[in-house]
C-alpha cells in the first residue's frame, strides 16, 4: 500500500487535494499563462499530476519532464523528444523552428499542447527563461501551448527573483499543497490499506 512510486489509483483525496485538482483543471480550462503547483516532499504532487493526466482528453498532446538539472538547450531538446520530434544535430534555432511547426500542426488539428515540468524548483533562471520564451510561440494569436510547473516550495521563492519578473507575471493559477492533518493522515493510511486489499 505504500510503494514509493506515485500511483494515481492510490491517490487519497483530502480536501487539499480536491482543491488543488480544481485549481489545476481551471488553469487548463482557462488555456493561457503558467500553472504552478507546489508542496513539500511527499504531499502527493506527482501522484496528483498522474491522476490529472489520466483524465486528459485525446485532443491534448502532453510532454512530462522529470529531469530538471539541465541547461536551457537540454530542456528544449527534452521537450521535443517527449513530442517525438527528432532533434539530434539541430541547433537551437532549428529546434525552435521544428517546435513551432509542431504547434501549428496541432492547431490545424484543433489539438492543445501541454508541457508539465516536475521538480521544477531545480531549474536555473536561464532554463526558466527558456520556458517563458517557449510560451511566446503562438499560432495566429491563438495560444496552443500551456505549461505547468510542479515543485517544492523553493519554486515559489525562485520565481520572485528579479530576473524572472516577466515569468511571474504570466502565472495565472498557483496552488500550494499543504501536508495532511493528523485526522487526514489516519484516513489516508486506512484508505491505502483498503485499496491494497488489507484490513484497515
Amino acid at each position: 500500500p505504500f510503494l514509493l512510486s506515485p500511483n494515481p489509483d492510490y491517490l487519497y483525496f483530502s480536501p487539499e487535494h480536491k482543491n488543488a485538482l480544481t485549481y489545476l483543471e481551471y488553469g487548463l480550462m482557462k488555456g493561457n499563462g503558467f500553472i504552478i503547483l507546489t508542496g513539500e516532499v511527499g504531499t502527493g504532487k506527482t501522484t496528483l499530476i498522474r491522476h490529472l493526466l489520466k483524465g486528459i482528453e485525446s485532443d491534448t498532446e502532453v510532454a512530462v519532464i522529470f529531469n530538471t538539472n539541465i541547461t536551457p538547450d537540454e530542456m528544449l531538446a527534452l521537450i521535443l523528444g517527449e513530442f517525438r520530434i527528432e532533434c539530434d544535430g539541430l541547433n537551437k534555432a532549428e529546434m525552435l523552428a521544428y517546435f513551432n511547426r509542431f504547434l501549428k500542426s496541432c492547431q490545424a488539428e484543433n489539438k492543445k499542447v501541454l508541457v508539465i515540468i516536475d521538480e521544477a524548483q531545480n531549474l536555473s533562471n536561464e532554463a526558466l527563461e527558456e520556458v517563458r520564451m517557449l510560451s511566446n510561440l503562438q499560432c495566429d494569436d491563438q495560444i496552443v501551448l500551456q505549461i505547468m510547473l510542479v515543485g517544492q516550495p523553493e519554486l515559489k521563492a525562485h520565481l520572485k527573483h528579479p530576473l524572472l519578473t516577466q515569468f511571474a507575471q504570466r502565472v495565472t493559477v498557483s496552488y500550494h499543497l499543504s501536508p495532511l492533518t493528523k485526522d487526514e493522515t489516519r484516513r489516508y493510511i486506512a484508505f491505502r490499506l483498503e485499496k491494497a486489499g488489507g484490513d484497515a
